[in-house]
């Protein structure tokens, strides 16, 4: 589909299928059905979902609560990805949410209405554990992924500090001493090449452990509140 108006005839055939009467292009909206004395039905139509989409949509509520937007259903490995994510849009803003498939297929996905969602526990659980797992605040609010540092990573740098200044360690004495519960498990698991066993229960740093420890210097403990201070 190259322009949007080859969404408008299977839409059109579509909703008169259900008894509609549909035009398009009426003032301000896309497409505009009327049945009956029910409430007036829009659907504002892109050949991708934009930012600009859901203003229109948005704006057309203050007319009818019954405003859809139809775009081309999306093909590729996004796909579903770009179609869950778009349908969760929708739906927080009480669109419906319609697709058409190259053939003429329409989809609809969600019709408008009042959304609710359920809270996920366990991920809100998860996030906190993180927050509270954070030493200090190490990383800028909107940062990439890349260079994140997570609770995960300042353990193991204060597990890493530990055994530059103390030398090979038993992971109950580094657990300890760097107050990381979890200490040996990091360093057994090793997924930075920091640590190496020299023996049953006992951890050094290697030569990428100490590169590590250079790089992140200040994202943990006492150091990572300095800089936030700074």
């Amino acid at each position: 589909m190259r322009r949007e108006s080859d969404l408008y005839a299977p839409l059109k055939t579509y909703l008169e299928a259900q008894g509609y009467e549909v035009k398009g292009e009426v003032g301000a909206a896309d497409v505009m059905a009327r049945r009956g004395d029910e409430p007036l039905v829009i659907v504002e139509l892109k050949l991708r979902i934009t930012l600009s989409l859901f203003h229109q949509a948005v704006a057309r509520l203050s007319v009818t609560d019954l405003v859809y937007v139809a775009v081309p259903k999306p093909k590729g490995k996004s796909a579903r990805r770009a179609l869950k994510d778009n349908l969760a849009m929708c739906r927080r803003l009480a669109l419906g949410f319609i697709t058409v498939r190259e053939d003429g297929t329409v989809e609809v996905h969600c019709d408008p209405g009042p959304y609710a969602p359920r809270k996920n526990k366990k991920k809100q659980d998860r996030l906190l554990r993180e927050f509270e797992r954070l030493r200090g605040d190490p990383n800028d609010g909107g940062a990439t992924r890349h260079g994140i540092v997570t609770g995960y990573r300042q353990d193991a740098l204060a597990c890493a500090a530990y055994l530059a200044n103390s030398g090979p360690e038993k992971g109950s004495i580094v657990a300890k001493a760097a107050q990381v519960p979890k200490a040996t498990t990091i360093m057994r698991d090793n997924h930075y090449g920091w640590f190496e066993k020299v023996e049953k229960g006992v951890y050094a740093l290697t030569r990428t452990g100490r590169d590590g420890l250079a790089h992140w210097a200040y994202s943990w403990g006492e150091d990572s509140a300095e800089k936030d201070d700074t």
